[in-house]
Order: C-alpha cells, then structure tokens, then sequence
C-alpha cells in the first residue's frame, strides 16, 4: 500500500510563532502527532517508520519544534552561566517553557482541524508530550513518552562523560557533522548500531534544515527550568506507554522507570542495547507498541 506523504507545510500557531510541518497517511485515519527533542528537527523521526505508522491506521504529524529546523526562531539570549544556575538549581528566568513548547503542539494541531490525536514523543519531546496530557488531558488520546523523564531532578540524570561533548561543537556545516558522529557514538544504542555514513548523512541534512546554536540554548533552558510532573503525572487516565533504552547515558533509565511509576496503569517497555536513538532495528517494535496503545484508548 502506497501511503501519501504532504509536503512541508507551515502553520501559525501562536504570536510570532510557525511551525514546519508534514503528514503520512490521509486525514480520515487516526491522527498521531509525533514531537521531537532537543534540537531535533522532525526529519529525526524516519520517513520509514512513519510510514509503518501510517500502514497502521495512523495520520501521522511530524513537525520542527520552535528553535528547529524552519520553524521558528526564538528570542532571548541564553549563557552558559544561565545554564549552570538552571542546572543547579537556581532560579532562571527561560525565554520559553515546556508549556510554551505544548501550547505550541496543540496550536498546530487546532490548525489542522484535530481535536485530539494520540501524542508520542522523544527525550524532549517527551517531556513536551507529558506537558500536553497534563495541560489538556482531553486532547491526548494515548501518550507514548520515549526516553524521557519526569522533570524530578534525582531521576533520569545525564551521564557525566557527555558534558564535554555537548558543550564543545564546531563551527560550520563540517563541524556539525564531525561534532554529531562524536555524539551518536557516545550515546547512541550499542545493541543496534548505525553506520556512519547514515550518522553523516543525517547530520548534513539537519544542518542544511537549519541549525542554530542559540535556539538549542533556548530548548535547553526550558528542560532545565521544568517542573516535576510527578504529582500532576499520577491524575492522567489515558492509556500510556513509557519506553526506554537500558543503554542511554543522555537520560538514565531511571527517568523512565519514574514516569511509568507516576501515571497509573501505565505499560514500561525496556530495551536492552537501546541508547539515546530510533535505531531502524527497532522502528517494527516502536511501531507496533505505539499501535498497541492506541488500541488501548479505542477499546475505551
């Protein structure tokens, strides 16, 4: 089966604020808004596997967040001193919030005329997707949260070895690239690997989407500032899936544990070998879970 694939498309979805977006599959099959992480454009999300999601029955929504790819740029300057402070603890003032980043989501999702979709979302944007549930409950079918965290600061920590190479990236479209091959072999899934030419190739095209240091900052600043959603986490009551790779040394697995933990009746999926990363290897398992999910909410 062929499945129908829409050019990039705009939406305003707030004051000063577009979002690049593109759909799989057609309008009348369920709708699946799939919300990337940090400085993640939506091409991080594979055509392939959103095509399997769209063989499932799924309208599948892939989007740049603002800040990524050609959506929007933000505003506001942040240091790294402001970083360390948000880091520590201290108070910060974001030039946006993880509810700035879900208002945005339904934004796009008003655009296109859908009242509620089943929402999935990565690192990030899975704290962005936890944000979506909590603020409109009514609006998230099933919630899949991948490799992410519930903002509650002993849970889901970085691995120290990283901070290095986060902090230092090259300047240039050469740069980029070197800097992200350093980076997915670091955090990338051991059990599933990925050559390097596809590492590569990937990078070159987030590069050439639009790469912008400040607006990662910003991004950054707003999952530094984030609430614990532990507390509001516990009152949603739709059908959720929590995945995560016992591999990932950007955010320990205790972040998963705790937010399948959080929200009642959750299901936990734990991935031996998965990292940081979609791995092809896995996109059968994470299409068929998200599925399983979703079947869940229309059983209801």
């Amino acid at each position: 089966m062929t499945v129908t694939v829409s050019e990039e498309l705009f939406a305003p979805v707030g004051r000063e604020v577009e979002l690049c977006y593109q759909t799989f599959g057609t309008p009348d099959e369920e709708p699946l808004l799939l919300v990337m992480g940090l400085g993640g454009p939506m091409t991080w999300w594979d055509p392939e596997l959103c095509r399997m999601l769209a063989h499932r029955g799924f309208h599948v929504i892939r989007f740049d967040n603002r800040d990524a790819g050609r959506s929007s740029r933000g505003v506001g300057r942040v240091t790294r001193g402001m970083l360390f402070r948000a880091a520590t603890g201290r108070r910060v003032r974001a030039p946006y919030s993880m509810s700035d980043l879900a208002a945005d989501a339904f934004g796009l999702l008003d655009h296109l005329g859908i009242e509620s979709a089943h929402v999935c979302g990565v690192s990030m944007g899975g704290m962005i997707a936890q944000t979506m549930a909590i603020e409109h409950p009514e609006r998230v079918r099933s919630l899949v949260s991948v490799m992410s965290t519930t903002g509650k600061r002993t849970v889901g920590w970085q691995h120290p070895s990283l901070l290095p190479s986060l902090l230092g990236r090259r300047a240039g479209r050469a740069g980029y690239i070197e800097a992200s091959v350093k980076t997915w072999k670091l955090i990338g899934s051991p059990g599933y690997p990925v050559s390097e030419e596809r590492t590569r190739a990937e990078a070159a095209e987030t590069y050439d989407r639009g790469v912008t240091t400040s607006g990662t900052l910003r991004q950054m600043m707003a999952v530094l500032t984030q609430p614990n959603r532990s507390p509001r986490l516990r009152a949603l009551t739709m059908p959720t899936l929590v995945v995560h790779g016992l591999s990932d040394k950007m955010v320990h697995p205790s972040g998963g544990r705790a937010t399948a933990a959080a929200i009642p009746g959750a299901e936990l999926l734990l991935i031996d070998g998965m990292g940081h990363d979609l791995p092809p290897a896995l996109h059968e398992t994470f299409a068929d879970a998200i599925r399983r999910t979703a079947d869940r909410a229309q059983a209801r």
